[in-house]
């Protein structure tokens, strides 16, 4: 019945929107994923939700325990429309992060550690989720606890670190430019791919929730 759905759907939406629904859900990925815990300044959590959407990262879990999540549009851009957000708000790091380990992902703690290694020296060979902290004091001892691995962006200034919309942005860089390049099934399965494109043409289609759920009430119907 999706396809169905989503074939009514496309046909609604211009040829030019058809074609970016199809070019840019098949480079999307959830074989990495982003957490962020806590973040102080909304335009910093809003820029790492577009760092996702442009490196093709379709998940982004917001742990807010403390810091309520609010979307800076200015910064953000649009991305969240196109991006899938999880938050977390009232649940702790733990709950997140062992959320994440049972649907088969390794937590990476992106900070300085003894165990640590640089970013472009993370195994990705398993699906991996990657955890930035605040910028005021950095992860959790909840994340550090439960982090299967750590990494850190080599730096060559005074600077004692990248502000964490920038970290975000490099180290997805380096990932998704090591998973292009490895034999890695790292595209969305064909249900997950009709799953987003349905949603992304609700989104482009005005009163799209409703289009929707009219196409799905008369394929019920068996009218169409």
């Amino acid at each position: 019945m999706e396809e169905k759905i989503l074939e009514r759907l496309l046909d609604m939406v211009s040829d030019n929107k058809r074609e970016l629904i199809h070019q840019i859900s098949a480079q999307r990925t959830r074989h990495i994923t982003v957490v962020v815990e806590n973040i102080y300044q909304s335009h910093n959590a809003s820029a790492v939700v577009r760092s996702c959407d442009c490196f093709g990262i379709q998940d982004v879990h917001v742990i807010s325990t403390y810091n309520p999540y609010k979307v800076n549009r200015e910064v953000a851009m649009g991305s969240g429309k196109w991006v899938d957000t999880h938050n977390y708000t009232g649940k702790n790091t733990t709950d997140c992060l062992l959320e994440l380990k049972s649907k088969g992902y390794r937590i990476v703690a992106t900070m300085p550690h003894h165990q640590d290694q640089k970013i472009n020296e993370l195994d990705i060979s398993q699906p991996i989720a990657l955890v930035f902290g605040t910028e005021e004091h950095g992860l959790s001892g909840e994340a550090i606890a439960l982090a299967d691995d750590f990494v850190r962006i080599p730096m060559y200034g005074f600077a004692e670190s990248f502000n964490i919309s920038v970290s975000a942005a490099l180290s997805l860089q380096v990932l998704r430019e090591k998973l292009m390049n490895s034999d890695i099934a790292w595209q969305l399965s064909d249900k997950e791919l009709i799953q987003l494109k349905i949603e992304w043409c609700k989104t482009v289609i005005r009163e799209g929730e409703k289009v929707y759920l009219k196409i799905l009430e008369d394929l019920k119907k068996g009218s169409l």
